[in-house]
This record gives structure tokens, C-alpha cells and sequence, in this order.
């Protein structure tokens, strides 16, 4: 979730500089020249505002999705008949292609069209999602939510790209700020209407909520152009492919070696696929002229900086999402109903913060942000994992403990966006934004296996493997707020005037 900071000409080093970090300002050198107002309630008015309300309903799709689910792992479990570490797929099969696919996504949407490849994220995303609802075994249900995280990864950069390119430049830090909101509505809703639907239906209507709203953007997204594609080689999508087969192997391995052993030859053998995935990926990224992973940028320090608070924040992230509806089920024996409206108050905070943000007078620096924010999540799950035990205290422990985190996450959420976005040159943020986001979603997978092989491994049969997994989130906090203290962000220079610019005003090292 991203939304904008407002900042001002002479801020400090540390200061943001664009008004809307992770993404170009109305200012900014932009490689769409902006089209000019047209008259209210004209046709090119009316397919600006398709534009960005499709836009948002496919983003509200890919964040709902990605909390609804963690209400659906319990009954899924039942369900299914599989063990905690087996079900933590239903959430890993989706993080996995979505990270790895993330970053060549957006080159991909200039290189076909951006409405184009909209529209056939969504596609795939609506189909999977009715697989996933009649999905008659586990399997088939793993393949499917794979299937919807290679759909996120396509629709998420290819809707916001419609934002840039169909808003007039003088409108786009709102229709931005519109496009952030809903993401951060479908996160603040998930656990309440998941634990609704779960209650009062099964948890295969989860996965039916997706229908209506895809069927509605494909027929009305018809009447959007196709876009202009752009003459030059494809990304690395073989690249892309390399990192998910790398993490998914590695996601495998921890979740396999309680239950076959660390030494077995399952789990060795994915240790094995983990190395040699990430040597190929590395090498491809090397020598592909539009490689899936950037590591030139890494050379910059505070992008390297940025993209471990990225995969640190990630791993802590996902992993007290899912640990918070497994505790309250299965420690306070919470109904599923209850988990959502339980975890929903945190959800909201983090809603009514990262959108709040860019209404401050005061820009907050992305150092601050980041350190701050994970810093009270740190604080937040370090309380928890001192002081749960299977006596419920939601007021007194889980409701304060709760807000506390939900400020942090909104916190941390906008200032790695803000560090991406300032720690490179303006033709980079692409390529920049794709990798941090990539980072966070591959610390999520990892954080999610992290779980599960947590729970199975510690002895206890109440509260010990939760406050255990909350243990292993705070550490992880800390070392995404020591990345955000190591952040020294240097402001890049103001745009020249258009008449002055060049091809070579685009190239300048902002690092």
C-alpha cells in the first residue's frame, strides 16, 4: 500500500522530495506527455474516470485477496484434512509468483499495452479465483492461487500504469492517492469480511467475491484502448521464472525439513534447486539486456539499504498476518468471525496512516518512517510474545498491542515506498518500485514458512509456538529498523523547465 507525502523545495537530505513517493509527481519528468483537461463530462473526461475506477477495482481485488486468505487457512486445514505446515501453501502459492513476476510485469505492460495486459491479469485472476472456489482437492487449489499471483503481478503494475497514462498530470497525485486508498480499503476490510463470509458460508466464497467485480472490469474495460506498445526486446521473464522456482524451492525446504527431516533427500534436493535457481537468476540479471532483477541498482547503497528493510519488513509482515488468525482460533479459540473483527481494528490503523501521511504539514523523512514504523512493530509483536497465553485479553492486550501496529505498519509501508522512489534516477523507478515490492512479497513467502516450521518445532500445546513465531517476527522488526537508521537519502535536483530538457537531464545519479 503506497500513498503520498507531501514535502517541500528545501528539505532536508533525509526529507522526501517527491510529493508522492514510489511514484512520479505531477513535476516529474514523465515519458507520457501528460494530455491536456478536457471539458467536464466530455468523452475523454468520462475515460479518465473509467480508467482510474477500474484501476482501483483491480488493485481492491489483489489486496482483498491477499487478506481474506489468511481466514480461510483453519477451514481449509479441516477441510482438507492437512496438517498447519501443508495448508501455509494456500498463502506461499500466491506470494511466490507474485514477487517473482512483480518486477518484469511493468516493462511487460509498455512492451504489449498496459490496458491490454490490465485486462488479461484480471482474466486470469477472475478464472483462478472460480478454480480456487470448486477446487476439488488441495493440489488443484495450490495450482490455481499460483495462477491468481502471476494474475496479481500482471494487473497491480499494469493499473497503475492506466493511472499515469490516461490522468492529466494536473490531477495525478489524487487519482494516485484514490488508486492508493483502495488498496488500503480491501486491506482494512479483508479480515472483517472474510471472517463474515467464512462464518456465514464456507470458505470458498471467499474466492466467489472476486467474480462479480472481474466479470464487471472485463466488460467495461472494453471500452478502454488497447495503449500504445513500445518497439524493443521483452523483460526477462525467464528470469522472473528462475527467482520463483529459487524461493519456492527454498519456501519448501523449511516446510518439508520438520516433517521429513533437514538431512532427508526432499529437503536437500530443493536446498540444492535454491542455490542453482538463484546462480542462474543472478547470471541472467547480468547478462539480459531488461534482466528481472535490477542488481545495478543494488550498487547504489541506500537502494541496497531500502530493498533489505524491504524483505526484512515483508518477512515480519506476512508472518504476523497469518500467526494473528492462528492464535486467536487456536489459542483463544476464537470462532473464524471472530479472528476478522479481532484483527480488523489493526488493519484499519494501518489504513487511516498510510493515507493520512501525505496530509501532515510536516513531510516526514522515509529514515524516519521506516526506523519509527518498524520500530512499533517491533514493540507491538515483543509484547505480545512476552505476554500471550491461552487466557483471551483482547482489550487489554490484543486491542492496544494491535493499534500499535497498525501505525507502525502504516508507517514503514510509505517510507520504503519513499526510499525506492528517491534512491534512484526518474528513468529507474520502474525497475526500482518493481524490486522493492518484489522484496517485500519474497519476504513474505519466507515469513510465512518461517511460520509454520516455527509452530511444528517448538514443544507446547498453548500459547508457547505463537509466542515463539511473534518472538522471531519482533528480531526481524529490529533489523528492518536498523536498515531504516542506515538510510541517507540525498534529494535529486528540481526538474529543468521542459523547453531546457534533455535526454541526458534523465541520466543523472540521484543516489
Amino acid at each position: 500500500m503506497t500513498t503520498s507525502v507531501s514535502s517541500s523545495p528545501d528539505s532536508s537530505p533525509d526529507s522526501p522530495s517527491d510529493p508522492s513517493p514510489g511514484f512520479p509527481s505531477s513535476n516529474s519528468p514523465s515519458p507520457e506527455a501528460p494530455s491536456a483537461p478536457s471539458p467536464v463530462g466530455g468523452p475523454s473526461a468520462r475515460r479518465t474516470s473509467l480508467a482510474l475506477l477500474l484501476a482501483c477495482a483491480g488493485t481492491f481485488l489483489s489486496f482483498l485477496d491477499a487478506t481474506v486468505t489468511n481466514l480461510a487457512v483453519p477451514p481449509i486445514a479441516a477441510d482438507f484434512g492437512v496438517s498447519l505446515t501443508t495448508v501455509s501453501w494456500v498463502a506461499t502459492a500466491y506470494v511466490i509468483p507474485f514477487a517473482a513476476l512483480l518486477a518484469p510485469a511493468g516493462p511487460l505492460a509498455d512492451a504489449v499495452g498496459r490496458a491490454r495486459l490490465f485486462l488479461v491479469g484480471v482474466a486470469a485472476f477472475t478464472a483462478s479465483s472460480l478454480l480456487i472456489a470448486v477446487a476439488p482437492n488441495l493440489p488443484v487449489l495450490l495450482g490455481a492461487r499460483a495462477v491468481q499471483g502471476l494474475a496479481a503481478a500482471l494487473l497491480v503494475p499494469a493499473s497503475l500504469g492506466l493511472v499515469l497514462a490516461e490522468i492529466p498530470a494536473a490531477r495525478r497525485r489524487a487519482a494516485i492517492g484514490v488508486w492508493s486508498a483502495a488498496g488500503a480499503l480491501a486491506a482494512a476490510a479483508g479480515p472483517a469480511l472474510g471472517g463474515v463470509m467464512v462464518e456465514v458460508l464456507d470458505w470458498r466464497a471467499l474466492f466467489c467475491l472476486n467474480l462479480p467485480v472481474g466479470v464487471w472490469v472485463l466488460i467495461a474495460g472494453r471500452k478502454l484502448p488497447s495503449g500504445e506498445s513500445r518497439a524493443g526486446r521483452a523483460p526477462d521473464l525467464l528470469g522472473g521464472l528462475l527467482l520463483a522456482l529459487g524461493v519456492g524451492a527454498a519456501v519448501y525446504a523449511l516446510t518439508q525439513g520438520p516433517d521429513h527431516g533437514w538431512t532427508s533427500a526432499q529437503v536437500l534436493t530443493a536446498a540444492a534447486v535454491t542455490v542453482l535457481a538463484g546462480v542462474a537468476t543472478v547470471l541472467r540479471a547480468l547478462r539480459h539486456p531488461r534482466p528481472a532483477l535490477r542488481l545495478d541498482l543494488l550498487r547504489g547503497r541506500p537502494f541496497a539499504v531500502a530493498t533489505g528493510a524491504s524483505l526484512a519488513y515483508g518477512t515480519a509482515l506476512f508472518t504476523t498476518m497469518l500467526l494473528g488468525v492462528l492464535f486467536l482460533t487456536g489459542a483463544w479459540g476464537y470462532s473464524t468471525l471472530e479472528a476478522g473483527l479481532a484483527m480488523s481494528p489493526a488493519a484499519l490503523v494501518t489504513a487511516v496512516v498510510g493515507v493520512g501521511i501525505g496530509r501532515l504539514p510536516v513531510a516526514l523523512a522515509p529514515r524516519t518512517m521506516v526506523a519509527g514504523g518498524s520500530a512499533l512493530i517491533a514493540a507491538s509483536t515483543g509484547v505480545l510474545a512476552l505476554l500471550i497465553d491461552t487466557e483471551p485479553r483482547f482489550w487489554t492486550l490484543w486491542l492496544p498491542a494491535g493499534v500499535v501496529m497498525g501505525v507502525g505498519v502504516g508507517l514503514a509501508t510509505v517510507g520504503i515506498s519513499s526510499a525506492a522512489a528517491l534512491s534512484v534516477a526518474p528513468r529507474d523507478f520502474a525497475a526500482a518500485t518493481g524490486m522493492v515490492m518484489a522484496a517485500r512479497q519474497v519476504g513474505g513467502g519466507l515469513g510465512i514458512a518461517a511460520t509454520a516450521v516455527i509452530i511444528a518445532e517448538v514443544a507446547g500445546t498453548g500459547a508457547e509456538p505463537y509466542a515463539a513465531v511473534y518472538g522471531f517476527a519482533t528480531v526481524v522488526n529490529l533489523a528492518a529498523a536498523a536498515g531504516g537508521l542506515a538510510l541517507r537519502l540525498t534529494p535529486p535536483p528540481p526538474p529543468r523547465p521542459a523547453a531546457a530538457a534533455t535526454p541526458h537531464a534523465l541520466e543523472g545519479d540521484q543516489r
